[in-house]
């Protein structure tokens, strides 16, 4: 059969950058940080003190009180960006065919800030179970979704990607399916997370996989630099709309970019560490590029993944290496998770809309934080360190990778009607 094709005609953000998607795009692009000391709750006693939250968030700028309180956070920031996107793209929704629009939404974890108070004041309690009736809706990882179609009346397909930090790479490579398979016309997709709470970042620092720069918190996020220690967890929302492109174009849709291939992948090789030769990565960037139908030099710019691990950057640049050959080093490679921290599930979704826009735009943004070259980089690739980079991003590759060896890569092209 011949497949559609699909196009994003819009987005919609809550990030530590920005409370919008023009907000957060306009800072990735000046290359600001968002880590700060966290504000969230007394922090002082754990091994690291600083996040990227989203700043001065208060849940009654977007919610009454008592729809707000049947919600995690995670699931606040879903609607946020989803709202916000449905309303960029300007869908008619007097007139949509709403049993033809799916949600389909990422979270690694879900309501963790749920489980955590309803399970200490149960231990702090007389043992009498007292549980808030909201507690297991507030917490599964699908809600979200849920909340979503209920939000707009969307019928089709619904359901939530666990991929760790791939999941929402995984929800924008399903939707993607669904609509050239001609199952759907339009997905609201993406991913959010709030985990920056003390099961959250006392669970990854037991882990040891946090930076720990508590003397530096802006700075902290290095990826690819020699003094790297650990990722920063981030928090947020972000949504994309995914369209059937004769459907976009019938209702004089604004399109962004086209998305023209996903990948999927698994390391097989450990809980938490990447494959030490990249076999994963090397593998997922393959299977997007073949179900694209591209070949590796049509490709301008990564948006890595990039964690600032000691491990994950070396294995992944030397994935690059491995697909693109020479092509390497016409690439800019970047890793905007130095600036907005790392959304776990949300992840995908935020670099998704960072690379389709330096399709759009023709701009890289940068790898912020770097200041000591390490050798175990080959030093003809371009990281777009410090500094946005201008230069022509016919198609640009997004990658994101997930504990449990989880992998998934999608591809964005410039639009042509």
């Amino acid at each position: 059969m011949e497949l559609k094709r699909v196009v994003v005609t819009g987005l919609g953000a809550i990030t530590p950058l920005g409370k919008t998607f023009p907000e957060t795009w306009k800072n990735l692009k000046a290359g600001v940080s968002g880590c700060a000391p966290i504000t969230r709750f007394d922090a002082s006693k754990f091994k690291t003190q600083f996040a990227c939250e989203v700043k001065n968030y208060d849940v009654a700028d977007y919610f009454d009180r008592k729809e707000g309180r049947k919600m995690d956070p995670f699931t606040q920031f879903a609607l946020i960006a989803a709202k916000e996107a449905v309303a960029d793209s300007k869908l008619n929704l007097e007139t949509v065919d709403k049993d033809r629009i799916g949600v389909i939404w990422g979270s690694g974890i879900g309501g963790i800030k749920t489980f955590q108070d309803e399970v200490t004041d149960f231990v702090k309690g007389d043992g009498t179970p007292r549980f808030n009736p909201f507690f297991i809706p507030k917490m599964i990882a699908d809600i979200a979704s849920g909340l979503i179609s209920i939000e707009f009346g969307f019928r089709g397909p619904n359901f939530t990607t666990v991929a760790a930090c791939a999941s929402s790479t995984n929800a924008l490579i399903d939707a993607f399916n669904y609509i050239r398979l001609g199952k759907a016309n339009v997905f609201v997709a993406g991913g959010s997370e709030a985990s920056i709470y003390e099961a959250g970042m006392g669970g990854f620092n037991a882990m040891h996989a946090l930076s720990t720069r508590n003397d530096s918190p802006e700075t902290a996020s290095r990826p690819f630099d020699k003094d790297r220690d650990g990722f920063i967890m981030g928090e947020g929302g972000v949504s994309l709309i995914l369209e059937e492109y004769e459907h976009a174009i019938a209702r004089g849709a604004t399109i962004y970019a086209e998305i023209v291939g996903g990948g999927m992948s698994a390391d097989a090789h450990h809980l938490t560490a990447p494959h030490p030769e990249g076999l994963g990565a090397t593998n997922v960037m393959k299977n997007a590029l073949a179900d694209a139908g591209m070949k590796p030099t049509e490709i301008d710019y990564i948006n890595v993944h990039g964690t600032s691990t000691p491990l994950g950057d070396i294995s992944e640049s030397q994935a690059i290496l491995a697909v693109f050959g020479s092509h390497a080093y016409n690439l800019n490679i970047s890793s905007t998770k130095s600036m907005t921290g790392h959304l776990l599930g949300a992840a995908g979704a935020l670099e998704a809309m960072a690379t389709l826009m330096a399709v759009k735009e023709n701009i890289v943004p940068p790898t912020i934080n770097h200041f000591t070259d390490d050798e175990a980089f080959d030093p003809k690739l371009n990281f777009t360190f410090n500094k946005a980079q201008h230069r022509e991003v016919r198609a640009a590759l997004s990658n994101t990778f997930g504990f449990g060896g989880h992998n998934a890569s999608v591809i964005f092209k410039k639009f042509v009607g």
